[in-house]
């Protein structure tokens, strides 16, 4: 369409009152030939485009007026088939402009002998005032195309703003909102009419962006709680200060997301490191491969796992992969030992805290770790070191699903699977109180018992082997394995640090040799003492052993090869003879305890 069509009723209106003064016919022709306005005997024809048009189409190309008493006798008109009997008496045709641009024409026109009169008695006043004419209509044309440009662009503009993801909410300089986009409308149910024309307090309470505007603070990334009609919803919000000309300010734009979705940022660096599956845990012996087995089968549900093992038996890799088997793998994984972080921070570790909480509290906050955790899984390590205080907190969790922060007053609910471990007996914490047995009970829902690496001998060469390569690969080196001796060594030790101290031995002998095989020259002094005795050394010289040193050194040895767990106890209790509550009673007794120092891998 025309820029003159776009104005057409203007143009109609200026040809009949312009008709109407001169007493002459008007047209008015756009740059296509075709009639936009017109009056007389012309004025059925609006609409059509001109058969031959050679005047208009000389006044189009050159840009200047014509004046034609008698037509088909000027030169112009010499190749019009019309030639001497042309049906307009007389005209005037003057252009049209848009800026530079010539957009169509304007003309004066006698049909009979009276007209011709009137347009040629007064030529030059009619050039002038014709001229004039044109120049309205230009302007009104102008100034229409300039909003039809406005219209599409502002068009364009709200398509990208519905378009955008992030929830978009404008107000002007009175707090009146401007502007709601579809993402808005989506995350507070309301609809872009429901909201726009309203202040702002009156469609969303909690967040004050007069402020904003009043103050000239803008802000990015703040934690907000924002109340649309009864739905308090928790969100991430960012705004900005909408300037005009001279640096005015005219209004407020604000942007909100879910808090959620800051999760996902947070586990795009939490998981950054390779996805671990169960093909990941090396091992082919008939005890790990029933462990793997009954860790695949619950990895399905969303129930609470307690992964039982001594120290560094892989109880988090055992995490991680029952995280990878489970629906929710694309969630985040959540790993915190409980054991590592003192008891004045780990609260605030676990739930978060308000602004304000304590001395050197965040801005805006923080959220904890089952907040980072919502939606997939958070691994609580160690978690008989967690005082009884929060072991309470603890157990909200898993009964309401629902999070309080430190210093906060909002419950935020929370749907996180919980895998917790431990290497402690946490029946025997129970019976002492150090361990409340309501949350034994919840979290011991699902309980995996890891074997120690001393019962899984057949995996022992395995193992070696595999980091042997790893190391080799890290250091530079081209070991090929272990010597018959020194594999001998490794298969006949107890292995107290379980695979994270074979992976210690494995790393300092691949440090220290410079042959093709590791030798025992090459493993820790721990490994080649043959001296070292897991039990009571006995003096040589001694003729009679008391009953109670041997008696503590069978409980001793039984829980080292079964291991601490309560299902390694039981199985120690068993080679021994007696029941599982007297092998309670002897721990306690001679005072054992299982080999620490060493974190959980």
């Amino acid at each position: 369409m025309s820029i003159l069509a776009g104005v057409q009723e203007i143009c109609q209106k200026v040809a009949e009152a312009v008709a109407s003064v001169l007493k002459v016919e008007v047209e008015i022709i756009d740059n296509e030939l075709v009639r936009v306005a017109g009056t007389g005997s012309v004025r059925n024809d609006v609409g059509f485009r001109l058969r031959r048009g050679f005047v208009n189409k000389h006044v189009l190309g050159t840009g200047q007026p014509v004046s034609i008493n008698e037509p088909g006798y000027h030169d112009i008109c010499v190749r019009c088939p019309l030639t001497g009997n042309c049906f307009y008496r007389s005209s005037i045709v003057y252009p049209i402009h848009a800026e530079t641009a010539v957009i169509g024409t304007i003309s004066l026109i006698a049909f009979d002998a009276q007209q011709k009169e009137n347009l040629k008695r007064n030529e030059n006043s009619l050039m002038e005032f014709i001229g004039r004419m044109a120049d309205l209509i230009g302007s009104k044309a102008l100034e229409r195309e300039i909003i039809s440009e406005k219209m599409l662009m502002a068009g364009r503009l709200e398509a990208v703003v519905d378009a955008a993801y992030e929830a978009l909410v404008a107000i002007d300089r009175a707090g009146v909102v401007t502007h709601f986009n579809r993402s808005a409308e989506r995350l507070f149910r309301l609809t872009k009419e429901g909201a726009i024309g309203r202040h702002i307090q009156f469609v969303l309470s909690g967040i004050n962006l007069e402020e904003v505007l009043e103050g000239d603070k803008a802000f990015n990334s703040r934690e907000v709680f924002v109340k649309c009609g009864s739905k308090r919803l928790h969100l991430l919000a960012t705004a900005r200060i909408i300037k005009g000309e001279g640096g005015a300010s005219l209004g407020v734009v604000a942007s909100f997301r879910d808090f959620s979705e800051t999760q996902k940022i947070a586990y795009q660096y939490i998981s950054s490191q390779r996805e671990i599956t169960f093909d990941d845990i090396i091992g082919e012996s008939k005890l790990i491969m029933e462990v793997k087995n009954q860790a695949r089968k619950v990895a399905a549900s969303n129930s609470t796992v307690l992964i039982l093992g001594e120290t560094g038996t892989g109880k988090e890799i055992f995490a991680r992969a029952i995280h990878a088997a489970s629906p929710f793998a694309d969630k985040p994984f959540v790993a915190l030992n409980c054991g590592a972080i003192p008891e004045s921070l780990l609260e605030s570790e676990l739930f978060g805290y308000d602004e304000g909480a304590f001395t050197g509290a965040r801005r805006g906050g923080k959220p904890g770790k089952f907040e980072l955790a919502n939606g997939g899984t958070i691994f609580l390590d160690e978690i008989g070191n967690m005082s009884l205080y929060l072991q309470a907190k603890l157990l909200r969790v898993l009964q309401e699903k629902q999070i309080e922060r430190v210093g906060g007053t909002q419950l935020i609910s929370v749907e996180v699977r919980i895998i917790a471990a431990t290497n402690n007996d946490l029946m025997s914490m129970v019976e002492k109180g150090l361990f409340r047995e309501d949350l034994y009970y919840r979290v011991s829902v699902i309980p995996i018992v890891l074997p120690a690496l001393r019962e899984r001998e057949g995996d022992i060469p395995v193992l070696l082997d595999h980091y042997i390569k790893r190391f080799s690969g890290l250091l530079n080196k081209d070991i090929k394995g272990l010597s018959g001796e020194a594999l001998h060594f490794c298969r006949n030790y107890n292995w107290p640090g379980n695979i994270r101290e074979l992976i210690n031995v494995v790393e300092y002998s691949v440090n220290l040799e410079e042959g093709d095989y590791i030798t025992p020259d090459s493993l820790p002094r721990r490994l080649r003492d043959k001296n070292m005795q897991n039990g009571i050394k006995v003096s040589a010289g001694a003729d009679i052993v008391p009953l109670e040193t041997l008696e503590r050194e069978a409980v001793l040895n039984s829980l080292k090869k079964y291991g601490w767990t309560d299902e390694g106890k039981r199985r120690a209790a068993g080679a021994l003879g007696i029941s599982r509550a007297t092998i309670y009673r002897k721990i306690e007794k001679y005072g054992l305890e299982p080999p620490g120092g060493l974190k959980d891998i």
